[in-house]
């Protein structure tokens, strides 16, 4: 189980051969790493089992490999692709996948063994890095903490309080399994990715992201950046985890987010106390070589209104019609759906 879906197994990964398995999405959201928040967004798992359906099939059409076979709806065991899933007259909230082996990454004396996890991993192993890709710098990014304009080519002394356009895409690595997410530079990824080729995830990111921006340009709708994961296995890197949706990306429509970032930056302004005491309890994880940060927060999230439920519930499901291109949820359209979140 993970903060937004289910993971199953149905044939497990050995070492040599590549398992089978299922992503079950349900209505749960997270932000700011805390895991399951105290509400659910109604069919937000089925969007983003169908967005990631539709991208993994734009994947394969371009030749690009992943590790997605298709969806199931209801109770039925047949594998589908989206279009005809959704032919049932249902959205699928359930993803069938082949699973890779992830050994464990032990933590000892504040430092993360990544020489044990590859020993473990062998040549079949979903890569314990998130290759990120950014085409544009939105208010909020993390980039703007932690870099400064002219490290991009960028003819700013300081970032400007509004969005900012790349020239060029840019890919950083972070790290997956750690309990925070901890951006790297290349030599420290290239080690952490063992025997996965550090430029060939780099690549594989830069490839992704070209599909789903062009894709989302016909939709009126602008990506801003994302990321993905990979799996390696014997000498093949492959797509993994799901990609391209509202939880992954960030996407934006007539300047305005459409994606998980409408609810981060909802917490910011409601509950600052709290977005507060996570990064203090954050810092302090670091400081005193603490693995589990949310055991020194001294706050907790508190629920969404009601009326905020239902406007993310329309956006996500709003979004997922225009992306996919057909009317599978029942929503307002997009401009409407925007409209309802610029106060938020």
């Amino acid at each position: 189980m993970t903060s937004v879906k289910e993971f199953r197994i149905d044939e497990p990964a050995t070492a040599t051969d590549l398992g089978r398995g299922a992503f079950v999405f349900t209505d749960d959201y997270s932000v700011f790493d805390w895991g399951k928040m105290p509400d659910q967004i109604p069919q937000k798992g089925a969007s983003l089992c169908a967005m990631g359906a539709f991208n993994f099939q734009l994947l394969e059409e371009n030749h690009i490999p992943t590790h997605y076979e298709g969806v199931r709806v209801g109770d039925s065991n047949d594998v589908l692709d989206l279009g005809e899933a959704l032919s049932t007259g249902e959205v699928p909230a359930e993803m069938v996948i082949s699973l890779t082996q992830v050994p464990d990454l032990p933590f000892e004396d504040g430092t993360y063994d990544y020489e044990a996890f590859h020993d473990a991993a062998g040549q079949n192993y979903l890569v314990p890095l998130e290759v990120v890709f950014r085409n544009r710098v939105p208010v909020g990014s993390s980039l703007r903490s932690r870099t400064e304009p002219s490290d991009h080519g960028l003819e700013y002394d300081e970032w400007p309080v509004e969005p900012v356009d790349l020239d060029e895409p840019i890919v950083e690595f972070s790290t997956k399994y750690e309990e925070q997410d901890r951006y790297l530079d290349r030599e420290e990824a290239d080690r952490i990715a063992g025997a996965a080729d550090i430029d060939q995830l780099a690549e594989l990111a830069l490839a992704v992201n070209h599909i789903v921006t062009d894709h989302a340009a016909d939709a009126d709708l602008v990506h801003e950046d994302g990321k993905i994961e990979c799996l390696y296995h014997e000498g093949q890197v492959r797509v993994a985890d799901v990609v391209g949706t509202f939880d992954e990306n960030r996407f934006s429509y007539d300047g305005q987010q459409v994606s998980k970032e409408v609810v981060r930056q909802y917490h910011k302004h409601t509950q600052p106390e709290w977005v507060d005491a996570v990064s203090d309890a954050k810092r302090r994880a670091n400081e005193e070589n603490v693995a589990d940060w949310k055991s020194l927060c001294e706050r907790s999230p508190e629920h969404l209104d009601d009326s905020v439920v239902a406007a993310v519930r329309d956006l996500y499901c709003a979004g997922t019609n225009a992306y996919v291109g057909g009317d599978i949820f029942d929503a307002p359209p997009l401009p409407e759906a925007v409209d309802a979140v610029r106060d938020f």
